[in-house]
């Protein structure tokens, strides 16, 4: 993983108002209430999923979907889809400018994220990653084979993995170039000729009159105030995923291909600053 990016100031935070915090209120209630009611559901599922299935999840993921396509309405954020998601077996690799992403990639996918291991410790967030099923990657070199092992079996097991090949979350208004190291994987004997990636961009609109980053988290930005400026906000934007044709790993010659031509399908529809991208 990256060293944090960091590259660019964050937009001052709003003064919230009066009723901005009765927004805060209402809207945090409810999605607080539904995202740890539901984790609570899911986590007594696991019970009985996880001594009959084993890695395989045929029930728990669709508790995921409803919690994650549920926070959209309860905020108030629009959400546009274009393209198809991919059935082969495979990965996922996307573009990472917020901690919206989590929800966004899990509204319409069932996916499962691959993140730092520092993640799991998270309060409120750790959880819910544990739950849903990420992979957790340790950067240590005495790691690797165990989490090349790792990431084999769920990839077998059918279940698409999600990447953040840039590394590290920006302010929406930029694609990084994509770090090829966890591609490897993909190119693992038994794995090659049966694996395909989905390239997809995730594009925020702020709301109107709104600085464009709105819904970007960077940085050393403060979950905590991102939270509840997105909370409190009277008028909200939209987001928009597109979901690009997947490709057959064996078609490339090695990681640093497949990343390349990644990296440049999920540019070539963001929505960049002087036009470029979509």
């Amino acid at each position: 993983m990256n060293p944090t990016w960091n590259d660019a100031p964050p937009p001052e935070a709003p003064t919230i108002r009066p009723l901005g915090w009765g927004r805060v209120l209402v809207r945090g209630t409810l999605l607080g209430g539904l995202t740890f009611g539901c984790l609570a559901l899911l986590l007594l599922l696991r019970l009985v999923e996880r001594p009959l299935f084993g890695l395989h999840r045929p029930w728990t993921p669709f508790i995921t979907q409803f919690v994650c396509r549920s926070a959209f309405v309860i905020l108030g954020i629009g959400f546009d889809q274009k393209g198809e998601r991919m059935s082969q077996k495979g990965a996922v690799v996307a573009n990472h400018s917020s901690w919206l992403d989590i929800f966004t990639l899990n509204a319409r996918k069932r996916i499962y994220f691959v993140s730092k291991s520092e993640v799991a410790g998270w309060p409120a967030i750790g959880w819910l990653a544990r739950a849903t099923g990420t992979v957790f990657i340790n950067r240590k070199g005495r790691d690797a084979k165990a989490q090349k092992d790792l990431f084999e079996a769920r990839l077998k097991a059918g279940h698409k993995l999600l990447f953040f090949p840039e590394g590290t979350s920006t302010d929406g208004q930029r694609v990084l170039p994509f770090k090829s190291t966890l591609f490897a994987a993909f190119f693992a004997d038994g794995l090659l000729e049966i694996l395909w990636v989905q390239p997809v961009t995730v594009n925020y609109i702020a709301p109107t009159g709104q600085d464009p980053r709105f819904y970007a988290w960077w940085g050393d930005m403060v979950f905590g105030s991102h939270l509840l400026k997105i909370l409190a906000a009277p008028r909200q934007g939209r987001v928009e995923v597109v979901y690009h044709d997947p490709v057959r790993v064996a078609d490339f010659p090695d990681r640093k291909s497949l990343a390349k031509h990644c990296e440049g399908i999920v540019r070539s529809a963001a929505r960049l600053p002087g036009g470029q991208g979509a």
